[in-house]
């Protein structure tokens, strides 16, 4: 297949990053093209691409500032079929991030050139491998970087800024026992095969706020959508700042040298004295 090329090319206008498409390729031990060359072309694919080594790229014609990064993951998962209709719960058993940048825009000239490199397990059970645009880990997690974990049944698309996708397998995978949230589960054991047993509703599944809520009756007529087109990294939002004692404490009553001490004495001598005269008066006039 030709080397594909972005429609457009996407401008940093203002230092600000925008989405860029990524290219990929599957590669051998050796390094040799497997299928297709360079493509932006996502869908679901089977076992016979099954890709290893998944070599990725910036698209060619792209404006990327220096400052932008794009996160690309590739995920690989046990599940209860070897398509996405029969995948049913699907568990996390190995990931890895690159980061690609404005060094990693394809040009020309670019035969020899080494690429950022994406590889996870070989599946020896039904599973499927996602690549996608993002850094997040799709294990069912609740903490910080943990996403919900992909379900069919409840239509539940994840990952999100899905690149392409690949099943397959040719048996069952062995239960495994549940992890605590956040934590990738560790790889299945293969198994004679058996009925798969009833899945566990996912921790979560709503999507992020760009993305609208999948309906809720899943679609099984088609698999959920790709698109080469990433978003950049966000930056991380600065931490709110904390209140100084002098803002949020009230100031105590001076009691130091530089205080008033003597006038408050001295007020406090007058305030008795008119006290004392004033029952003194009184008294002389009841003796009159």
């Amino acid at each position: 297949m030709p080397v594909l090329t972005a429609g457009s090319a996407h401008a940093t206008e203002g230092g600000a990053c925008e989405s860029a498409t990524v290219q990929y390729r599957i590669v051998d031990a050796d390094g040799k093209t497997v299928g297709a060359d360079w493509t932006s072309q996502g869908g679901f694919h089977s076992w016979d691409t099954m890709p290893g080594t998944v070599e990725v790229r910036l698209a060619p014609g792209q404006s990327v500032g220096d400052s932008c990064k794009y996160p690309v993951s590739l995920a690989e998962y046990t599940t209860e079929g070897p398509n996405w209709y029969t995948s049913g719960h699907q568990t996390l058993t190995d990931k890895t991030t690159v980061y690609l940048t404005a060094a990693d825009v394809a040009g020309a000239g670019d035969e020899k050139r080494t690429w950022q490199k994406l590889g996870v397990k070989t599946p020896d059970c039904y599973g499927q491998i996602d690549l996608y645009g993002d850094d997040v880990t799709y294990d069912g997690g609740t903490g910080e970087g943990h996403g919900p974990a992909p379900y069919q049944p409840d239509n539940v698309v994840t990952p999100f800024h899905l690149i392409a996708a690949w099943n397959g397998g040719e048996k069952p995978c062995a239960p495994t026992q549940p992890s605590s949230p956040g934590t990738p589960p560790s790889e299945s054991t293969p198994a004679t095969p058996s009925t798969p047993s009833t899945p566990t509703t996912p921790a979560s599944s709503e999507p992020p706020a760009e993305q609208s809520t999948p309906p809720t009756s899943p679609d099984t007529s088609t698999t959920p959508p790709t698109d080469s087109d990433v978003p950049p990294q966000e930056s991380t939002p600065p931490t709110t700042p904390t209140p100084s004692s002098s803002e949020s404490t009230p100031p105590l009553a001076e009691t130091g040298a530089s205080a008033p001490v003597g006038l408050i004495a001295g007020a406090a001598a007058l305030v008795v004295a008119a006290g004392a005269g004033t029952l003194y008066a009184a008294g002389r006039r009841r003796r009159s």
